[in-house]
């Protein structure tokens, strides 16, 4: 391999990016759109769940019971119901998730020490969120309930008792729950891969297409070197944008950075090419632009989001799917953008991760070249 043959393509590849508008937005503004869109849009939280009531008791008890939804971050009250057909009508329009029916003799049956009955109405079209919000509907009750208990203890035996169990959560590594620190890590890796290999995927495919490729089969290039020196300039592409994407994760998106910096950086290098070769692959495989274009997206972007652990957890997934997802280069860099920025964990934890993308960046290669023929 002689590096002024790699040159001479790595200066004809940038001529082309530059001169071609469609590759600088595709490799640069697009990557940007999309971390800020899905950084923002995209969040696990739930907050604010529209809440509706209808209060048959109005009573001090029962409003008391109200104000604990009311109080917390987790409710927003939209209204008062006066019957089940507005509660209907309420949740048909989505201006509530969650309806709270509270019976008339609710403060009588709490006066005569006597368990109370509140009615929860969930909307379970988002079973996602509708699930989240009876976690925080039977939080906020059982919490009340146990209030309840122990001030009725205390007029009874005028001392308070000792609950038998006491839990006490600590969270580690991401205390304030906050999903947007473990939504960009994965963020990242879901936008380098699927740029780089869709940047990547037109390369060879456009030489075929153009009939620039019967050209430089008449050179003295190998394909090696044919391939290498169309990788910088996408290589330099996709490392500024991810440059740019770790620089808005820590001052735009405030996610922390525990780990080492060094080591994030030389594992997004090495993540970055295997997207590359993947997408270099898939444009010899492909041999027109739009077929290698279709590919890549499929190749790509939905493994990449669905099979990575970014948004859906592998666990919950079935065993086939997480059979597969071990072929996904996106789930290890996940886990690894994860470990580095939340749990600052070092090359000892992650070398299982980074080995991986080492074997299959080289393999990838290695069969890209070997698919690459040198004739018409």
């Amino acid at each position: 391999m002689k590096l002024q043959r790699v040159k001479a393509v790595t200066r004809k590849e940038f001529i082309h990016v530059f001169r071609d508008l469609r590759s600088l937005i595709m490799g640069i503004a697009i990557p940007m759109l999309l971390l800020f869109l899905f950084g923002y849009a995209l969040t696990l939280d739930v907050d604010n769940v529209p809440l509706m009531v209808w209060d048959q008791s109005a009573t001090p008890a029962s409003r008391d019971l109200v104000s604990r939804f009311t109080g917390s971050r987790y409710f927003t009250l939209t209204g008062h119901a006066r019957d089940y057909r507005e509660i209907e009508g309420a949740i048909d329009r989505r201006d509530a998730i969650m309806a709270l029916v509270i019976p008339r003799d609710f403060a009588d049956t709490l006066a005569a020490q006597r368990p109370a009955r509140v009615q929860a109405i969930v909307d379970g079209s988002d079973s996602n969120t509708a699930t989240i919000a009876l976690g925080y509907a039977e939080f906020i009750v059982s919490g009340h309930s146990r209030g309840i208990a122990l001030e009725q203890s205390r007029r009874a035996t005028a001392t308070l008792p000792r609950p038998p169990l006491a839990l006490e959560p600590r969270v580690w590594f991401n205390a304030d729950m906050v999903s947007r620190n473990a939504i960009v890590p994965g963020l990242i890796a879901v936008i380098m891969m699927v740029i780089a290999a869709l940047l990547t995927s037109l390369t060879v495919a456009r030489e075929w297409e153009t009939g620039t490729m019967e050209q430089l089969i008449s050179t003295p290039l190998t394909g090696g070197e044919l391939l290498l020196g169309k990788l910088v300039p996408y290589f330099c592409i996709g490392l500024f944008d991810l440059v740019v994407a770790l620089l808005a994760g820590r001052f735009i998106f405030q996610v922390p950075m525990r780990g080492d910096r060094p080591l994030l950086l030389a594992m997004s290098i090495l993540f970055l090419f295997v997207a590359l070769a993947l997408g270099v692959l898939i444009s010899i495989v492909g041999r027109s632009q739009f077929a290698a274009s279709q590919f890549a997206m499929v190749a790509t972007l939905l493994p990449a989001f669905l099979l990575s652990g970014f948004v859906f957890p592998i666990a919950n997934m079935p065993k086939l799917l997480q059979v597969m997802t071990h072929l996904i280069p996106a789930r290890y860099f996940v886990t690894i953008l994860r470990g580095i920025y939340l749990k600052g964990v070092g090359l000892s934890v992650l070398a299982g991760e980074a080995l991986f993308l080492a074997v299959f960046g080289v393999g990838v290669v290695a069969v890209a070249v070997r698919k690459f023929r040198k004739k018409i």
